[in-house]
């Protein structure tokens, strides 16, 4: 199985929408995408997420986008209400981390406080569940095929630079803080995660493809959005 993660395209955050630059990247992520062989759209509740959803929904042809409500946005901050460094911003602090030298597989004050943790545990266990939807248990670290035939099938889900890094994170069991530090998904940026689909394999997913936004050069992103 092929899964296709995509960020959504640019937008403006306080309408929780889309700009009309973001429309047009999503329109190129779309094209880009129509020979992926995609055969269902899954997405974020959250409306960026699901209006770049649509767009390639409308090229393929689709009339129906499942809806993923784990898969929304990452919150972050305090736990307790306490003044945070970046108000506990997860790639602020990230950089203050390269800045110290400090070791992502270590423990890190700013994100053991920081709610962004338990976040991303909550988008691990709602991939996990997902998954076994699509044919694919989780035992320990890794992943037993059930599938009953070895057909390949690909399909595209669609959310947020953070809840697409927590994903990442679990799937091939590094450190949150560390995959935010390394997958910086452009707008509509896309990754593809391809899963052994021979009934019961033991796999760890392999990359097939990360942070491909080629689509969108040229296309200009309006500042302040």
């Amino acid at each position: 199985m092929r899964i296709i993660l995509v960020r959504h395209g640019e937008p403006n955050y306080e309408l929780d929408c889309l700009t009309s630059s973001g429309w047009r990247q999503a329109e190129a992520a779309a094209e880009r995408l129509a020979g992926e062989g995609i055969e269902a759209i899954y997405s974020s509740p959250m409306g960026r997420a699901r209006e770049t959803a649509e767009a390639t929904a409308l090229r393929l042809g689709f009339t129906h986008i499942e809806t993923l409500p784990f898969m929304h946005e990452l919150y972050w901050g305090s736990r307790d209400g306490s003044e945070m460094f970046a108000r506990g911003n997860p790639w602020d602090i990230v950089n203050k981390m390269v800045s110290e030298g400090a070791d992502f597989a270590k423990p890190y004050p700013l994100f053991d406080a920081n709610r962004v943790m338990e976040e991303a545990e909550e988008r691990a266990a709602g991939v996990d569940a997902w998954l076994e939807t699509l044919g694919y248990r989780r035992k320990g670290l890794y992943y037993t095929c059930c599938r009953e035939d070895d057909t390949e099938h690909t399909v595209a889900l669609f959310a947020h630079g953070g809840s697409l890094s927590a994903v990442v994170a679990h799937l091939f069991n590094l450190p949150f803080p560390q995959v935010c530090a390394i997958l910086h998904m452009p707008f509509t940026g896309i990754c593809i995660v391809k899963l052994d689909s021979h009934p019961g394999a033991a796999l760890n997913p392999e990359i097939e493809l990360a942070n491909d936004g080629r689509h969108i050069e040229g296309i200009t992103v309006r500042t302040g959005a």
